[in-house]
């Protein structure tokens, strides 16, 4: 990996927690492949702000349709100064870089030993040797296979920090001014005048001023983290233990339509409401009844290789039978998509249901044939000497 992209990929990780939603996409462009075209051309520079500019206004629209605003009332001014102070106090100039520096102190540097070449799954990677075995050497011996691959790994990381800090900083300076105005907003609506009032009187005495200095670090605190971590696994173990009954409840519910489910008069109607012309979902449908009928082909000739005993002349005989249940399916359903006769929507109930009923019937003769050629085989082998 890079430099420039480990620089990246770290910055990602210490503004991810305040603006996941749209970040994400942006920073898997620009770690993306260097085989893509020159990573220094302006060509390729605005390519890539193009791409995450795209993606990053996408983000926004989805965000702003999730939480969308334009229906509520609007805030009375002299409360919104209230909670303009409210803001000010507390979430001062340089607030949100002391909660990275608390959060990302130790978390930093262990992401920029995990990229760099430390981790057993860096080692292994440049090996060859399993993690597994990797993991059983002692940090010292670790620190001195990275050494070798990278002399300069130490001082990499270093440069990459004092690079990566002030872009950091400056970003969540960025960062600070808009979100006091969002959060003014927000407890303007939430909070009377008089409460905001009360908040304000609380914050500008001693008490009030070192916890407004102070409340957002501690989001971050260790103690915090590490308490939030351990309280994970139970959590996940109660979403395990219920998993049997979730899975069963999600069963209960009636399965979704396939497009190749539509009949003809739902087509109709479906290409109403979309406003395009009922041929095109008609072609689409087609196309997913024949996919379907391809796969079930190949699937039943996969499962009678499979009860076939795996000698040469059995796997030859299986391998034949995919192959040509396959193909005749292919031919098939290409003379199906041709013939509209072979639309099962145009089909009477009478037929269908004959037709229906021989399928199953054909598929349980094959369950059968399959089970009883299993037990000829282990009565043979009863017979045959060891």
């Amino acid at each position: 990996m890079s430099k420039f992209k480990l620089t990246l990929l770290a910055g990602a990780f210490a503004l991810t927690p305040l603006t996941a939603t749209a970040q994400e996409a942006p920073v898997a462009e620009i770690v993306a492949d260097d085989s893509q075209g020159d990573v220094n051309s302006e060509a390729y520079a605005a390519d890539a702000k193009a791409k995450m500019q795209k993606e990053m206004d996408q983000a926004i629209a989805l965000v702003e349709k999730m939480f969308d605003t334009s229906s509520l009332p609007p805030i009375e001014p002299a409360r919104l100064t209230l909670a303009q102070q409210t803001m000010n106090a507390l979430i001062p100039a340089g607030s949100l870089e002391k909660m990275i520096d608390n959060l990302y102190g130790k978390m930093f540097k262990t992401i920029m030993g995990e990229l760099g070449g430390q981790s057993d799954l860096m080692l292994s990677i440049k090996t060859g040797v399993e993690s597994d075995k990797i993991a059983t050497l002692d940090e010292a011996t670790k620190t001195r296979i990275a050494d070798m691959f990278d002399p300069h790994r130490k001082e990499r990381e270093d440069q990459i920090t004092r690079v990566l800090k002030p872009l950091i900083s400056e970003a969540l300076t960025d960062l600070e001014r808009p979100m006091r105005g969002g959060m003014a907003k927000a407890y303007a609506r939430k909070f009377s005048a008089a409460q905001l009032t009360d908040l304000n009187t609380f914050l500008a005495t001693p008490t009030g001023s070192f916890y407004a200095s102070e409340w957002m670090e501690l989001q971050a605190d260790p103690e915090v983290m590490v308490a939030v971590m351990k309280a994970l696994p139970p959590m996940v173990t109660k979403f395990m233990d219920r998993g049997p009954q979730i899975e069963k409840d999600m069963k209960e519910l009636p399965k979704e339509k396939q497009l190749s489910d539509f009949s003809d008069k739902e087509l109709a109607a479906l290409a109403k409401l979309m406003k395009v012309d009922v041929k095109v979902l008609k072609e689409q449908r087609d196309m997913w009844k024949t996919e379907s009928v391809e796969a079930t082909a190949v699937d039943a000739a996969a499962d009678a290789a499979d009860y076939a005993e795996p000698t040469d002349a059995a796997a030859d005989a299986a391998g034949d039978a995919a192959d040509a249940a396959a193909e005749a399916a292919a031919a098939a359903s290409d003379y199906a998509v041709d013939d509209p006769a072979y639309d099962r929507g145009n089909w009477s109930a009478a037929d269908l249901k004959h037709v229906e009923d021989l399928e199953a019937a054909s598929g349980n003769a094959a369950v059968a044939a399959a089970e009883a050629q299993e037990e000829a085989v282990a009565n043979a082998r009863k017979k045959l000497p060891d």
